[in-house]
């Protein structure tokens, strides 16, 4: 037998080990904290430069004088004198189209104003800046528009407006809102959401608790596995395939009477969003149901309970909050993706809400990307503007989700 097989240190060697160990620990928590600091100031950057661009000093003119349109400022119209301005002045055609879309006395004050604004008196925007100089260039600011552009007005502007949340997209950046395009992306995390998740708890609840341990089950979950890595741009193909060409009859309507579609609809974008995140709401779901305790099925069959009893009224109720917890996070990928829907038929300029499941659509991640890659400076402001939406959205549902789970958990 081996004398020093339990030897500890002792005297200086147990200090030297002791001193080791807590450089040890030191340098662990320097690491880590260095990597949470690193990730919060990334976060900050990040968010200090999407509201750097929504706020800020704008110049702009008119290209026709109010005051020959009507001798009262037009912030301070009514109603039915912003409505009569808008017959003077506009073609007969064109004021017929906008009442069929909208009666106009149905219209609120700020949304004529807009109208007025836009098809009469026509902003033209000579240069917009940032939050970041609007507050510490001022100075710098004016001069600059006293000199390039004197007869231009100089305003501290919020593009961040619920004009901006209520209002249809448009060709000009200072009244093109977001309203289709949050439209579009909640039909499209609904038939997502809908669609993937009663298939993927299936699918999860067979894996677990039916399927035998053998290889073929071993390579579908190895398969699964894998789904969850493949690039979304994949899954836009495939939903080209399969949802916009094979399945086109179904998802255009067709089969339904449907005559003034085809098969790139908001449906079909749901359908290629939900297999998006199918895999992601499986493994999710696996595991949930995994965490559940063994003695938990052993004392329901104990008193008599069937396999699927067990499941519906003892498994499942106990995994709720780790499925919803893979919900979130497919509505996380879900509303943030881009490349599948430019592939299955999504519209870059949309003026229509979404109405249908066989309606044609856009998202948020598309505005955005379109109003970015604009050369005018006011796209990119009404961009940072949208990216701001988008993130209380997801937020905003991804709350609900959180809500709903511990819900959940409480009655258990």
């Amino acid at each position: 037998m081996n004398p020093n097989k339990n030897h500890f240190p002792e005297g200086d060697a147990f200090r030297r080990e002791l001193n080791g160990r807590y450089r040890s620990a030191t340098i662990g928590e320097v690491l880590f904290l260095s990597a949470l600091l690193i990730a919060v100031i990334s976060l900050t950057a990040l968010l200090y430069n999407i509201v750097d661009g929504a706020f800020g000093y704008t110049a702009y003119e008119y290209k026709v004088d109010p005051s020959t349109i009507t001798s009262k400022p037009l912030n301070e119209l009514t109603q039915p004198e912003l409505v009569e301005v808008l017959k003077a002045n506009i073609s007969k055609g064109a004021y017929n189209k906008l009442n069929n879309e909208q009666a106009m006395e149905t219209r609120s004050q700020a949304d004529l104003l807009s109208l007025v604004l836009e098809r009469i008196i026509r902003i033209d925007t000579k240069a917009v800046w940032s939050l970041s100089d609007s507050l510490f260039h001022k100075t710098e600011i004016e001069a600059e528009v006293a000199e390039k552009y004197p007869d231009a007005k100089l305003e501290f502007r919020t593009w961040l407006t619920m004009n901006f949340i209520t209002a249809p997209m448009s060709s000009r950046a200072e009244f093109a809102g977001a309203r289709t395009a949050i439209l579009g992306s909640l039909w499209l995390v609904g038939i997502a959401v809908l669609f993937a998740l009663p298939i993927g708890v299936g699918a999860a609840v067979y894996l677990q608790e039916y399927a035998p341990k053998n290889l073929f089950t071993r390579i579908i979950q190895t398969n699964i596995n894998n789904l969850a890595g493949v690039p979304s741009i994949v899954y836009g193909m495939l939903g080209l395939a399969l949802f916009v060409r094979v399945l086109e009859p179904l998802t255009s309507g067709s089969i339904f009477g449907v005559t003034d579609s085809n098969g790139r609809t908001v449906f079909a974008a749901g359908l290629t969003m939900g297999v998006l995140v199918l895999p992601l709401i499986i493994i999710n779901a696996q595991e949930a149901i995994k965490a559940v305790p063994d003695s938990l099925r052993q004392a329901a069959y104990g008193v008599g309970a069937t396999r699927w009893q067990t499941i519906w009224h003892h498994v499942l109720p106990n995994s709720v909050a780790g499925i919803l917890t893979g919900t979130i996070l497919s509505i996380s990928r879900a509303i943030g993706e881009t490349a599948p829907l430019i592939v299955v038929g999504a519209s870059t300029f949309i003026t229509v809400d979404p109405d249908g499941l066989f309606s044609k659509f856009t998202a948020l991640p598309i505005q955005i990307f379109n109003w970015t890659t604009r050369a005018q400076p006011e796209f990119h402001a009404i961009a940072a503007s949208a990216i701001i939406v988008l993130m209380v959205l997801l937020l905003s549902l991804n709350a609900t989700a959180i809500l709903l789970r511990n819900r959940f958990q409480r009655r258990l």
